[in-house]
């Protein structure tokens, strides 16, 4: 075996490695990362409050003030 076979494999063992590794963190990131929310998100038009709401509701009365709101758009 050559030198440059040599170094070769030996470069190409390790990219394979941390290629590994990398995927097997991603992985194991994605697993206990929380799921994104389905809520709509909505702005009080009256006192400019930020909120939830479920997903099947267009219109939602604001928490803070009792304004119903329309859905954010983004």
């Amino acid at each position: 075996m050559t030198i440059d076979q040599l170094l070769f494999v030996y470069l190409a063992a390790m990219l394979a490695g941390i290629a590994v590794v990398a995927v097997y963190y991603e992985r194991r990131r994605r697993r206990f990362e929380p799921m994104p929310s389905k809520d709509h998100i909505f702005r009080c038009a009256k006192c400019a409050f930020v909120y939830t709401d479920d997903e099947d509701v267009d219109r939602s009365r604001c928490p803070q003030c009792g304004t119903v709101n329309e859905e954010i758009e983004f």
